[in-house]
């Protein structure tokens, strides 16, 4: 039985009783890496004309917001995280009117849009930053970041032994002596968030782009910006709060100030934070109602495709998020980590981030059939969705890429040790037979980070009018989701089908299997299929595949035991 456009027509659904709702509780995020989205002036680069052109697929695909990548002018020592002008756009993207165009004709598509802010750090080339090392050691200038001496002898070592992100020490000496602090590249000084023109400036930087119609901001590496000022060394276990640079408690006054301010609009603008953190409980500390909205499910993100972790992981954050009463996302890739196909293709596939794996062979059948299936569950799930671009086309990662064209300082800081994140972020096909695939409408342009010579079936175009392709089903899906066959706000009830079967209902009458065990799973009695990630055999749903149903009886599920929303 073939379900893969099984909803080209729905059954009739009795309609729920409509409750007004944040937009954001249930969105669905497309994110733009402007640089390999779309090129309209053929230079090899994306830029925001690109996407303007292409906001009718966007809109076709169903999503209800597009978050932008930093868009900022930038020296790309850390594609484009590091920041020289936070109120401008880079030349080689367009300009602030452009920006300001798409804001407005996205949103007549019924899009909003969210950006990135980077507060942690700034580019080596912003102007505080020139200002800073133009001045003497211990001037006003050096006291917005964190310009420290040296230790040893002569102060030859670094203040302390904190480690970049991006590997090495998290300090660079300057020529006078003294050392600047930097968790990632030192093209990317970090910030003195006690220092009160820090604050002001960003609370400036967010009137600049709420007034210019943006719909909320995506906060980078949310909970990295307090640091101690006594610049402890890491202990082995801190205590909760009491980490030298991350999750200070300090953090959630500067998160209040800011949620204070995004209510001040007519229609609250919303923040989403970067908050890679392994408890649970203090990730939703970040989300209580007078701070941050959302924050991004990495442990969604980094689960393996097994059915007890990923239960496991779907629970951790529904019953975290209820008693803040913050919607859980959900969240498949980005662009800091493999492409889902390649990683659900490998037999250790709880690995999102990439280190060196010589021969490690990939299936990349077997990664597209799983990436299908779990692209459906994470569409049913209550909350909010993030769309990568090119998870709706089914890339892969690109994983030759020639050493001498890799940009990523996580390839470069590694020696070449990890392959970094270039493979993630390859431009997008749209049509055609070769590269660029309609990227760039010059077919001569050299792009600033090659395609595979192999992707023509992955584009736009191939995919367009083949109903069992992955961008139909995301089409199909996302349109499925946007009318809510559970009803506003459904709680989840997780169904028995077994321990290898995720398996819940919703609002009642819907139901999403997915089973990711060897043995088929028979459906339910006196169930209608919605739409399904591969087809049936004979009336059960195969390893490795998710369906959605809803029941035609009166009678509710079966076995169900509610969960915490």
């Amino acid at each position: 039985m073939d379900v893969t456009q099984a909803a080209a027509t729905l059954p009739e659904l009795a309609p729920e009783l409509v409750v007004e709702r944040p937009w954001w509780r249930d969105a669905v995020v497309y994110q733009v890496y402007i640089r390999s989205f779309a090129d309209a002036n053929g230079d090899g680069t994306g830029d925001i004309a690109g996407v303007r052109a292409h906001l009718p697929y966007l809109a076709a695909l169903g999503v209800d917001a597009l978050w932008f990548s930093p868009w900022y002018p930038s020296p790309l020592a850390d594609s484009g995280y590091d920041i020289s002008d936070y109120r401008s756009i880079d030349p080689k993207f367009g300009t602030l009117w452009e920006a300001e165009q798409l804001i407005s004709e996205a949103r007549e598509l019924g899009i909003r849009t969210i950006v990135d802010i980077v507060p942690n750090h700034v580019s080596n080339e912003h102007a505080w930053f020139r200002e800073a090392l133009a001045a003497p050691a211990g001037s006003a200038a050096r006291e917005r970041f964190w310009f420290r001496a040296g230790t040893g002898e002569n102060g030859e070592l670094p203040p302390n032994g904190w480690q970049s992100i991006f590997g090495g020490s998290a300090w660079t000496r300057l020529p006078d002596g003294e050392w600047y602090l930097h968790l990632f590249a030192p093209e990317q000084p970090d910030l003195n968030w006690s220092h009160p023109d820090v604050v002001t400036e960003h609370e400036d930087i967010l009137r600049f782009w709420f007034d210019r119609g943006v719909a909320g901001v995506r906060i980078d590496s949310a909970a990295l910006l307090v640091k101690d000022p006594e610049l402890s060394e890491e202990p082995a276990d801190p205590n909760p709060g009491e980490h030298p640079f991350t999750d200070r408690d300090e953090l959630h006054d500067i998160y209040r100030g800011w949620r204070g301010l995004a209510d001040s609009y007519d229609e609250p603008r919303v923040l989403v934070g970067e908050v890679w953190l392994p408890d649970a409980e203090r990730l939703a500390r970040y989300l209580r109602p007078d701070e941050l909205h959302t924050a991004f499910n990495f442990d969604f993100l980094a689960c393996p495709w097994e059915p007890g972790p990923m239960r496991a992981s779907i629970e951790s954050a529904l019953a975290s998020h209820a008693p803040v009463n913050a919607p859980a996302t959900w969240v498949l890739a980005n662009h800091d980590v493999t492409r889902t196909v390649t990683r659900y293709g490998r037999a250790d596939t709880s690995f999102a981030f990439e280190t060196k794996r010589e021969g490690t062979p990939t299936d990349l059948v077997l990664g597209n059939r799983r990436a299908r299936a779990a692209a459906l569950l994470a569409m049913a799930l209550p909350g909010s969705m993030y769309v990568y671009q090119g998870e709706e086309l089914g890339l892969p990662e690109a994983e030759n890429i020639p050493p001498e064209r890799r940009q990523d300082p996580m390839w470069l800081r590694s020696g070449g040790v990890d392959p970094g994140r270039d493979g993630c972020r390859v431009p997008l096909p749209w049509s055609g037979q070769l590269p660029p695939f309609g990227f760039s409408p010059n077919g001569n342009a050299p792009l600033w980070l090659d395609q595979p010579d192999d992707w023509a079936p992955l584009s736009v175009e191939a995919q367009t009018d083949d109903p069992a392709s992955m961008l139909n089903l995301y089409r199909v899906g996302l349109r499925i989701r946007r009318e809510a066959p559970w009803g506003a706000g459904a709680e989840l009830s997780w169904l028995n089908h077994g321990d290898d079967v995720i398996a819940f209902a919703r609002g009642g009458r819907f139901l999403c299997i997915a089973n990711l065990g060897s043995q088929p799973v028979e459906l339910p009695a006196g169930t209608e299929v919605l739409v399904g990630s591969a087809e049936l055999v004979g009336n059960a749903v195969p390893q490795d595949t998710t369906v959605w149903l809803v029941r035609t009886g009166s009678e509710g599920p079966p076995e169900a035991t509610p969960a915490e929303q």
